[in-house]
């Protein structure tokens, strides 16, 4: 059940990380304003909300191949013809089992969610916050909790990999969302009309994902 939500823990850590370290970035590397500062953090929440995205039509095609190959498996009563299913949950709802091909939702979240959150990260290596500060006691607080995070993920991935679904639903797993991260954050978030990179804009051969500071 954790897992199943995975993306929400994801979320609701990475959206006060994010706006704190862009709006901090903002105002003391590139000096901008409050306006500008602010509108820079709305841009890169931005990255969230095609997270969101991602996730919500990544899930919706995973049901819709398992339902589009699937059949249902139901001890039939005697003297009852045999009934067709339509969807998995018909199939559930008559305590049945329903046999498709399930492209493994968690191997994509996971690894979506981890390779995300090391990219958000990165930007510390960039940022500068007196070490007295509250705001740094509260970005340092965030930045383990993603640590945590992340460790738990890696963790629930190799349970995934090692007792649930076959090789090929894992792989096409993994592989949908190691595109789906190599599409945004390698490819469209180069381009002005994204959400842009973390701040600053580091190529990705000298990130660290370190908070060396």
């Amino acid at each position: 059940y954790f897992v199943k939500v995975a993306w929400a823990w994801t979320l609701w850590l990475l959206l006060p990380f994010i706006t704190l370290t862009t709006y901090e970035l903002a105002r003391s590397k590139f000096l901008y304003g409050r306006a500008k500062s602010a509108l820079l953090v709305l841009r890169r929440l931005a990255a969230l909300l095609v997270g969101t995205a991602v996730w919500y039509l990544c899930t919706g095609l995973f049901l819709y191949v398992e339902n589009l190959t699937g059949e249902c498996s139901l001890q039939g009563k005697a003297g009852q013809p045999p009934r067709l299913y339509a969807s998995k949950r018909e199939c559930h709802q008559d305590s049945g089992v329903w046999n498709g091909f399930d492209i493994s939702g968690h191997c994509f979240l996971l690894s979506y969610c981890a390779m995300m959150i090391l990219e958000e990260v990165a930007v510390l290596e960039a940022l500068s916050v007196d070490r007295s500060s509250k705001l740094r006691v509260v970005i340092n607080v965030l930045l383990v909790a993603l640590c945590f995070l992340t460790v738990v993920w890696v963790f629930m991935f190799l349970c995934t990999a090692l007792y649930f679904h076959d090789f090929s639903q894992k792989l096409l797993g993994v592989l949908i969302g190691l595109s789906a991260w190599y599409g945004t954050y390698r490819f469209w978030y180069l381009k002005p009309l994204s959400p842009g990179l973390p701040l600053p804009n580091i190529p990705s051969s000298s990130k660290k994902y370190s908070y060396s500071r």
